[in-house]
């Protein structure tokens, strides 16, 4: 029997659980082991290495982790990294070739829509997603676009004529 200023013997440590996923990443066929209530937003930067998605709150309220699962902008902080299994997922650094991306970059230097950084890759992600479906976007429908990514910096007005802005560079590209 132990008395009482012995303290208990340690347990034993737990093997984390974890499962196997196969998805694509960038466009690149991806395999890795991800602990089964980790999120996304976890294995991305930690395990992948991929830091362009940030981790902003941690509640999805703020769109810094923003990514594309299957054509669809998520929250990267709320999907476990489970259910990215067989989909395809695009973050900031898989948009590198995108040519709406490279307008929206263009564009966001232009008009000065860039200051801390923090958010911009969360907003080129959403902001893709809107030419994609829209391609001259007006202001009030890229203010929209954007409605769930922060900007403590630039008060969005600049983020907004950015996207404006690349969707008609898009359009003078296109009619060339």
């Amino acid at each position: 029997m132990r008395s009482p200023t012995e303290s208990p013997a340690a347990a034993p440590p737990r093997a984390e659980l974890t499962v196997e996923l196969r998805f694509t990443l960038n466009g690149v066929q991806q395999r890795a082991l991800a602990p089964v209530g980790g999120s996304a937003l976890d294995l991305l930067r930690d395990q992948l290495g991929l830091t362009g998605t940030k981790y902003g709150c941690g509640e999805g309220e703020c769109g810094a982790c923003t990514i594309v699962v299957d054509g669809a902008a998520v929250n990267s902080c709320l999907m476990f990294a489970a259910d990215l299994d067989g989909r395809s997922v695009t973050t900031i650094e898989g948009l590198a070739a995108d040519r709406r991306a490279r307008a929206l970059r263009d564009a966001f230097v232009e008009h000065g829509a860039v200051q801390c950084g923090f958010c911009t890759p969360g907003m080129m992600v959403q902001a893709t997603q809107l030419l994609a479906r829209c391609p001259q976007p007006d202001a009030a429908t890229a203010k929209t676009a954007i409605e769930g990514n922060l900007c403590r910096c630039t008060g969005y007005q600049k983020i907004v004529e950015a996207i404006v802005a690349a969707g008609q560079a898009l359009a003078r590209e296109d009619q060339r």
